[in-house]
């Protein structure tokens, strides 16, 4: 009996250690020889966008055009305010 609970204990810690080396060999840990890593290409910094480019811009100067043009008195033909 002694010997066959001392063969279960081998076999289970074999098979650890088998099902550990595949396992680290599959997701490229230390298992084997080490896989060479590929430099990666350097990213292009982002583009700048000009004021005149970015919609977001235009649209705020618009709507600030269209404000002050609402805020002026249409028979008053010289704004007074200097």
């Amino acid at each position: 009996m002694l010997k066959f609970l001392l063969f279960v204990v081998v076999f289970a810690l074999a098979t650890y250690y088998v099902v550990r080396l595949l396992q680290q060999r599959s997701a490229g840990g230390g298992g084997g020889r080490p896989q060479v890593k590929r430099p990666r290409r350097p990213q292009p910094p982002p583009r700048m966008v000009a004021p005149d480019d970015d919609e977001d811009f235009l649209r705020e100067i618009e709507r600030k055009r269209r404000r002050n043009e609402k805020r002026k008195d249409p028979d008053d033909p010289e704004p007074t305010g200097a």
